[in-house]
């Protein structure tokens, strides 16, 4: 690999810093959450298209040297992808790469939380939008509960540095779920986040109408579980506005990109699970890394795709604009 550690930091034409990046190991998945993928005939791509662990790598590596600094994996579901734990090692070895996160529905988590710790992984996300099955699998399509609920024990157990839960908030559905989600969490001193549903759902069926805000959430913990106060926010680029019980009794964050978008300190980049580089979740359009690297590409080269990438970012997704377009690629393509 050459060195490309004098590169310049990657700051867009609005003067926001990248040091973000959100890697997608696989566009696979062993559920169905409606919100992401459809339930049936859904299209993955050969794995010949798939980026390798040696392709992620080199990326990371690349984009390390311009001052990324953070990494989250991501899916589809990541855990799905053979000998994850390999890759989580290669990156946590790399210069410059001080946080390692991963986001997953913690189907397969109870079996892969200590080899994933051991490997370097330092903090984990887990998907839980309902504690009761029957909601559970109108959201997911699959059974699997109980799983994630081993998942989260087995994170508990082997202490990772944080333990975080996501719950999509969906009107008409998981009103009933926000208290038991609350109480479970506070009662485990879990971190919670709901986020709003969003229009990246694969059968296009999203409507703004459905978009439980976070504003109402909070109200309902604060009538029904304890009063929330505003929490410092150590990190401006975070995506959530974080709460703490005002008894000590723990966080709930909520991340609104319908309702309070946050797009102005958006410091992240994408890496698609088919080697594609996005500047937002709701881009239209990409720049092809791995054609760049299959190619033959240098890793300047690849340092200034991303350059391009960054450039031709918008101040916001726009997702209440007029002409609002949304992305031909549902959830589970991108890279949560």
């Amino acid at each position: 690999m050459s060195k490309v550690a004098n590169f310049d930091p990657i700051i867009d034409r609005f003067g926001r810093l990248h040091t973000n990046l959100r890697v997608s190991v696989t566009d696979r998945c062993n559920i169905r959450c409606f919100y992401c993928m459809s339930d049936e005939h859904v299209e993955f791509k050969p794995r010949t298209e798939i980026l390798s662990y040696e392709e992620i790598e080199r990326f990371v590596a690349v984009v390390a040297r311009m001052g990324v600094n953070k990494i989250r994996l991501t899916g589809g579901e990541p855990l799905v992808r053979h000998g994850l734990s390999r890759l989580v090692a290669r990156l946590a070895a790399l210069p410059g790469i001080d946080d390692l996160a991963l986001t997953t529905n913690g189907i397969l988590l109870e079996e892969q939380a200590a080899e994933l710790k051991a490997a370097g992984l330092r903090r984990v996300n887990i998907s839980l939008d309902a504690l009761s099955e029957a909601t559970f699998r109108r959201i997911a399509r699959r059974d699997g509960l109980d799983r994630v609920l081993a998942g989260i024990a087995a994170a508990q157990r082997v202490c990772f540095d944080k333990i975080r839960l996501n719950a999509v908030a969906i009107r008409g559905l998981t009103e009933a779920e926000v208290v038991p989600l609350a109480r479970f969490a506070r009662d485990r001193s879990l971190e919670l986040r709901f986020i709003e549903y969003m229009p990246l759902d694969a059968d296009g069926a999203w409507q703004t109408d459905q978009v439980l805000t976070g504003e109402e959430i909070r109200r309902l913990i604060t009538a029904e579980v304890a009063q929330l106060v505003p929490a410092e926010r150590p990190d401006p680029s975070q995506p959530a506005t974080d709460f703490a019980y005002a008894d000590g009794g723990g966080l709930v964050g909520f991340i609104n990109p319908v309702s309070q978008p946050f797009c102005g300190d958006c410091n992240r980049l994408r890496l698609t699970a088919d080697g594609k580089v996005r500047n937002c979740l709701f881009s239209l359009v990409e720049w092809d890394a791995r054609a760049l690297m299959r190619g033959g590409g240098s890793d300047r080269d690849l340092a200034e795709l991303v350059r391009d990438c960054v450039a031709a970012k918008k101040p916001g997704h726009g997702i209440d604009d007029e002409d609002f377009i949304r992305p031909d690629r549902a959830m589970y393509q991108i890279g949560g």
